[in-house]
């Protein structure tokens, strides 16, 4: 009986000894998560970079040649932008108190004066009160830190956002990360994200533009329960949030990203699929299905000589061939970019309500 025990002891610690060398062996092969990150950059596959690149001389969704609904964000926007305006002055009259959004932008990036001005401009419309901090593009990154810790603690801001992207030597990460989880309005804190992400938890802000495209749909009685999305882009500013998002609306879900082969294949069985990933037209007809809702974020910049400024915005989805293909489609500009504006206007009211309930 000793002997078989004894046996039987060595056994046991002869197969721990197994697994612990295979658990070793596992771990030592599965490598830190931002060992393996790697940028998502696109390569066009034909002259995406001009519209007339794309034809509008496709078989259509239908025999007599239907094209699809616009889902034009801009009466939208003001629908929501008038409810919130009215919301501030009721905030006014009961408690004497306006909400306040405090920007900080770090350099020169014409686009990114661009939004920062958009941003100021609207608050202004609807009665929350602007802050902006500039920074120059040289700025040390204590001195963003500084920025950021001033408007966290002021207590007439009840949102701050960090305008992105920051210049290369600053570390986007921290950044955001040091912005206050309560007063986030970008929705970018990863605190919010991981709530976003966590079925039963509710984020204090859900990020703009991803709110932007969920409102959209919902305004234009689209259903998302239910349906294969497919979301094209991965970025932590919209692709990402926006897949949680349309999971927990019960989406079926599906990412495509730069390294997908063959995404055309997989864009061809969505019902509704949103795009974000800055690259003019790559989007064509043939990667959709007759009927699909799309929804394009895209806003890239292109060459016009025939515009008065020399350019103008198009989207990442071919809009002259994916109009004649889809039953729904946003405009590039014109669709979710109005509503992520104000999306950040009621997430700016929403702080301040939670800030003077609280006190």
């Amino acid at each position: 009986m000793q002997h078989r025990a004894a046996m039987f002891c060595r056994m046991l610690e002869k197969g721990f000894h197994s697994s612990a060398q295979r658990a070793n062996k596992h771990h030592l092969r599965f490598p830190p998560l931002t060992s393996v990150d790697l940028p998502d950059i696109w390569i066009p596959r034909h002259d995406a970079s001009i519209a007339k690149t794309c034809s509008p001389h496709l078989k259509t969704n239908s025999a007599i040649g239907q094209t699809a609904r616009v889902l034009e964000g801009k009466p939208i926007a003001n629908n929501i932008n008038s409810r919130i305006s009215a919301e501030i002055c009721e905030m006014k009259s009961t408690i004497g108190k306006t909400p306040g959004l405090g920007v900080i932008l770090v350099g020169g990036r014409r686009d990114s004066q661009s939004f920062v001005h958009i941003k100021m401009k609207a608050c202004m419309k609807v009665g929350i009160a602007p802050f902006t901090v500039e920074l120059p593009e040289d700025c040390t990154e204590a001195e963003l830190f500084d920025a950021v810790s001033s408007f966290n603690e002021n207590p007439l801001i009840h949102g701050v956002v960090v305008q992105l992207p920051l210049p290369k030597h600053l570390d986007e990460e921290k950044i955001i990360s040091y912005v206050s989880p309560e007063k986030d309005v970008d929705g970018f804190h990863p605190t919010n994200v991981g709530n976003l992400a966590m079925r039963g938890r509710e984020p204090s802000f859900i990020p703009c533009a991803s709110k932007g495209c969920i409102e959209l749909l919902l305004w234009n009685d689209v259903e998302i329960k239910g349906k294969n999305v497919v979301v094209v882009g991965r970025s932590k500013l919209v692709g990402l949030p926006t897949s949680l998002l349309m999971q927990r609306h019960h989406a079926t879900v599906t990412t495509v990203h730069a390294f997908t082969g063959n995404p055309e294949h997989v864009t061809c069985g969505a019902d509704i699929l949103v795009s974000d990933i800055g690259v003019p037209n790559m989007i064509r007809g043939h990667w959709l299905k007759p009927g699909v809702v799309v929804v394009d974020m895209g806003a890239n910049s292109v060459e016009d000589t025939g515009s008065l400024q020399g350019h103008r915005l198009i989207g990442d989805v071919c809009y002259e061939e994916a109009i004649v293909k889809a039953s729904a489609i946003t405009p590039v500009p014109g669709g979710v970019g109005p509503i992520t504006i104000s999306m950040l206007l009621s997430n700016t009211v929403d702080a301040a309500k939670r800030t003077y309930r609280n006190t």
